[in-house]
């Protein structure tokens, strides 16, 4: 009994000496207020914030450490709400289609992790693959592999010759007749089981494609593609698994009936009326304005041979309106999240989203709101991601200058910690 009561002693000494860091925060960013506090210290135990403190608090403990940040603007990790982890569009992609197998796709997710990590997105949102973003999630959970934390809808949903349909462009014999289980949907029962799929899979939200997008083979980028009744029975199968519904949108009627189905995030919401902006505020639904990837496949759409003929004009039409319709619908008061595409542009490049919704009218300090309590809420981690306190998860990245007044500078991090792990310092 004696030598058992020594080694819980033991234990329990362990633990209050367990390793402590403290980070010296010369400017240290309250979200919620949208303000800069001076001469911060954070101070994090294994993969949490234990509390932040007034002052520079020197270690007490031999075993702790301290980082010196007193030059740095210190921010909470960034979250991105629409990114493909598993590829990133070129000229070869379709080809690739055909000739990757899965293991290829892995490889390549890796790096676009990595990156994506690096840049200072220490949480994700990958909306759409063929099943390998799963595995990737799994990975990067199991510390195999630096990435940020992943939530993933593993395959996205399509009708029959819709946007996310697998088998558009393909000759006929490889056309097929795919289902739910490869998610594709023509009627409510489709619905209901493509959900349970994604969820047997191991899939965290769902994504539908409610119109016709620009990067598919085929014709219309606007189009609905789902009846109201479909998406409702999406919406409200996803709700009992615990899942919410982000909406690939660039069609206002499609947008409509995704709104009025349930969805919570309308991706890219091009061509959205006014009617459809008080419709989501109604709905207390989100806007993902993904400008970044419209002045991409606009500037692509130049370069011959880039795309498909049959992608060029949806690419140039488009393109040039996200941006402004993102304008109007953040001066209607529609609630915007933050999210890029990357994969439709190389990943790493996420932060020029910020800058963009900037130069649409958006303040700086709401640009970051959006890219972290927003969407910490959205993802149902309000109180564990998102800001900088004692109790969340330590994910904490630094930049040069006080983005409040130079938002460029958040696309040169210098210092990125996840999960109180630090993965680059400058």
């Amino acid at each position: 009994m004696k030598k058992i009561f020594l080694i819980l002693l033991l234990l329990v000494q362990n633990l209050l000496l367990a390793q402590k860091t403290h980070i010296f925060c010369g400017n240290l960013l309250d979200v919620q207020s949208g303000k800069f506090q001076p001469k911060k210290t954070i101070i994090v135990e294994a993969n949490k914030i234990l509390s932040v403190q007034d002052g520079y608090v020197a270690p007490k403990n031999s075993k702790d450490i301290s980082l010196d940040l007193k030059t740095k603007y210190v921010l909470p990790g960034l979250i991105d709400m629409h990114v493909h982890i598993e590829n990133e569009f070129g000229p070869t992609t379709r080809l690739d289609s055909y000739i990757l197998d899965e293991a290829d796709i892995a490889f390549n997710s890796v790096g676009f992790a990595k990156t994506t990590l690096l840049k200072g997105f220490t949480t994700v949102r990958d909306l759409g693959g063929t099943g390998v973003n799963i595995s990737i999630k799994k990975a990067i959970n199991q510390g195999k592999i630096p990435g940020p934390r992943v939530f993933t809808a593993g395959k996205a949903l399509a009708s029959t010759g819709g946007h996310a349909d697998p088998t558009n462009g393909s000759k006929r014999i490889l056309i097929g007749n795919p289902g739910p289980k490869e998610g594709v949907v023509n009627s409510v029962s489709d619905a209901k089981k493509a959900v349970r799929q994604r969820y047997k899979n191991g899939a965290d939200c769902i994504k539908i494609t409610a119109t016709g997008g620009v990067l598919s083979v085929a014709k219309s980028g606007d189009n609905p593609q789902f009846t109201i009744e479909e998406v409702k029975a999406i919406c409200d199968m996803a709700k009992d698994y615990g899942m919410h519904v982000a909406a690939h949108a660039h069609g206002d009627e499609g947008m409509q009936r995704a709104v009025i189905g349930g969805v919570k995030t309308i991706e890219h919401g091009t061509y959205m009326s006014e009617a459809t902006m008080d419709l989501m505020k109604k709905h207390d639904a989100y806007l993902v304005p993904t400008i970044t990837a419209g002045k991409e496949v606009e500037e692509k759409a130049r370069v011959k041979g880039y795309y498909p003929d049959i992608v060029v004009p949806k690419a140039l039409a488009v393109g040039p309106q996200i941006q402004g319709t993102f304008a109007k619908a953040y001066k209607r008061g529609v609630g915007i999240a933050f999210g890029t595409d990357a994969g439709v542009f190389k990943h790493g490049n996420n932060a020029k989203e910020f800058g963009y919704m900037v130069e649409a009218g958006m303040p700086p300090i709401e640009t970051i709101q959006a890219a972290t309590i927003t969407n910490a809420k959205i993802l149902k981690m309000e109180n564990e991601i998102g800001q900088l306190k004692g109790g969340f998860f330590a994910d904490i990245i630094a930049v040069n200058e006080n983005p409040i007044k130079n938002i460029k500078t958040i696309e040169n991090v210098v210092f990125v910690m996840k999960n109180g792990v630090v993965y680059k310092k400058d």
